[in-house]
């Protein structure tokens, strides 16, 4: 159990292996540049959801909800998801054939997420879509209760093992249709809180994140405590795949993809 200070700032993220690795550092100080912390671990929809209720004042979200609570709060430079070889797979059952995707039952891993947002400007006619947390979809493709899944974080280092083959890769898709890295996730603070304070938020973060970095084997009891997969192998993979130099800083290129996200996604009706 996580201790409640009083007079704390609030900051959520993902038990995910790149939002544990990233955050270790701070968890353990239970502060950021002498603001003391209450801090809680959701998985990404539940943060979704939680953001358009304003409930933190600093919060991981997938892209999708940052562009829809813009108003209210800041985009960090630090601390973001996004690359080239790390967006969310489409996948199916080998048996299946997926030709006609507007009648197939698509499970996807909350309204919210960045996946989401992705495979609307991929396939807007797609109507049979259910919702549900990231780590059951895999096993709703494999027992036949879905056609296709969309498929982040851990999964899409072990579909392939699980008799599920990837129709698209929706990074791919992105990086061919905009040039740009994919941006999936990034972290938000209240723009109340003013720009001083997250300023030294902001700074905290790139700190904690360089600090994995230099030292990548002191976040592991802190990562193993809160990941769904517990494969050494798979978290490795994970961390590898989604912390990067984006994370440390957005930079102009990442910036750019966020930006080039939101024109598209308001060109195409998905967002207003």
């Amino acid at each position: 159990m996580i201790p409640i200070l009083m007079n704390a700032l609030t900051l959520a993220y993902s038990p995910c292996p790149n939002d544990t690795f990233m955050f270790n550092a701070i968890a353990q100080n239970k502060q950021i540049e002498k603001h003391p912390l209450n801090i809680h671990l959701h998985d990404v929809e539940t943060l979704n959801q939680l953001a358009l209720e304003q409930t933190y004042d600093v919060s991981k979200v997938s892209f999708h909800t940052y562009l829809r609570i813009r108003d209210a709060y800041q985009l960090l430079r630090s601390g973001a998801a996004l690359g080239s070889g790390c967006g969310p797979l489409v996948i199916c059952r080998r048996a299946y054939d997926p030709t006609n995707l507007q009648q197939a039952r698509i499970v996807l891993p909350g309204t919210l997420t960045t996946a989401h947002l992705l495979f609307q400007l991929w396939q807007p006619n797609a109507k049979n879509k259910t919702f549900i947390t990231y780590d059951r979809i895999l096993s709703e493709v494999t027992e036949k209760r879905a056609d296709v899944g969309v498929i982040i974080h851990e999964s899409r280092f072990c579909f392939e093992d699980q008799g599920c083959y990837a129709i698209q890769d929706l990074g791919e898709w992105w990086t061919t249709e905009t040039g740009l890295p994919i941006p999936l996730g990034g972290i938000v603070a209240r723009k109340s809180l003013g720009p001083k304070t997250i300023k030294l938020i902001e700074a905290g973060i790139e700190a904690s994140i360089r600090e994995a970095v230099a030292s990548p084997d002191v976040p592991m009891p802190y990562i193993r405590q809160h990941a769904q997969e517990l494969d050494d192998t798979v978290i490795a993979q994970h961390i590898q795949t989604y912390v990067n130099a984006f994370s440390i800083n957005l930079g102009k290129e990442g910036l750019a993809a966020v930006q080039h996200l939101e024109r598209m996604a308001t060109e195409r009706g998905v967002i207003s």
